[in-house]
């Protein structure tokens, strides 16, 4: 086990900047965009003399509880949002750190010393999986949250120097509640990604060069031969069944939150839920950790494992490269 923990440090050690700063440098230009946002706000108010119809002491005289509930429904979107923001950094963080994952090894012949070492294949391997489908989203998400107390405190400070008190909103919101529940999602997307892991470490470990196009193509093409027969009157597959069970699975099983768009029935849609502020019930645990009760799941990640093992096979027999 304490070999494994260091096989972990060790990937996050050699990929930080995807792991770590990726996620800070995104939340950093978001959060600064808002400042200078309110900023160029009160600039241009207090320059051209913009009113809004309404002056902020008025407005405070007038809030009512029903005003605060909104307030924080809003807060709650925010939260998810700058979450969902994100995931989109991960999932290419993810992407192109698990093509490179053994193939970088082999290009490079450092695999030789890594193989010199007592050190299992099959810990090597696994400790990268660790690495995409718990480390990385962790840090992701926990670096969410830090940026999103960020937020609050910026608005605040705003809404006070307008004479308005945030604490009832902030209260009205549902941090807490948000947090761990999407924190609870985590071990739910990681069976869910391991297709998508399993596939891009397999092609990180067979090909000889330009793993990305190895990955991409391959179920690209099948697709477009899958259309063809169908053209031709053939038995093939469904269009739909080939973009979301063979190129979703294969290529974006990484992206968190993904199984929101699963046509599940329990699921209310993702679209509403933001229009709505209701966060809370688009995150019910329930409904979430109802899909482990669906066989496709447990498909795919049997799938993954198996593409899994053969990487593992493959870092053992093969090692080199065309260049």
């Amino acid at each position: 086990m304490n070999t494994f923990g260091w096989l972990l440090k060790r990937e996050y050690w050699e990929h930080r900047g995807g792991f770590y700063w990726a996620p800070i440098w995104v939340s950093g230009i978001m959060l600064l965009l808002t400042v200078l946002g309110i900023i160029a706000a009160e600039g241009a108010s207090s320059r051209f003399e913009i009113r809004s119809g309404i002056h902020w002491d008025e407005l405070a005289a007038h809030l009512s509880k029903g005003d605060f509930v909104h307030a924080g429904m809003g807060l709650d979107v925010a939260y998810v949002a700058l979450a969902g923001l994100l995931c989109v950094v991960l999932f290419f963080v993810l992407f192109f750190y698990l093509l490179g994952a053994l193939y970088d090894d082999r290009r490079d012949r450092s695999v030789l010393f890594w193989k010199s070492l007592p050190v299992s294949d099959t810990a090597t391997v696994l400790s990268k999986v660790a690495a995409a489908v718990l480390l990385a989203p962790l840090i992701s998400f926990l670096v969410a949250t830090v940026a999103y107390v960020a937020l609050l405190l910026v608005v605040g400070i705003w809404t006070v120097f307008h004479g308005l008190n945030p604490l009832p909103a902030i209260a009205a919101s549902h941090t807490l509640g948000l947090f761990w529940r999407m924190l609870l999602t985590l071990p739910v997307d990681a069976l869910l990604a391991l297709p998508t892991v399993g596939w891009l470490l397999f092609w990180s470990a067979y090909a000889r060069s330009k793993p990305f196009l190895w990955a991409v193509l391959v179920p690209l093409f099948a697709f477009i031969a899958n259309s063809w027969i169908g053209m031709m009157g053939l038995p093939s597959f469904s269009r739909r069944f080939m973009l979301e069970e063979l190129i979703g699975r294969l290529l974006f099983g990484i992206f968190p939150g993904q199984w929101l768009n699963d046509k599940n029935p329990a699921f209310i849609d993702p679209e509403h839920a933001f229009e709505r502020g209701n966060m809370l019930s688009l995150l019910d645990p329930s409904n979430v950790y109802g899909l482990l009760a669906t066989p496709g799941i447990w498909i795919g990640a049997a799938a993954g494992i198996a593409m899994i093992a053969a990487a593992v096979w493959l870092r053992r027999s093969r090692i080199e490269t065309s260049t």
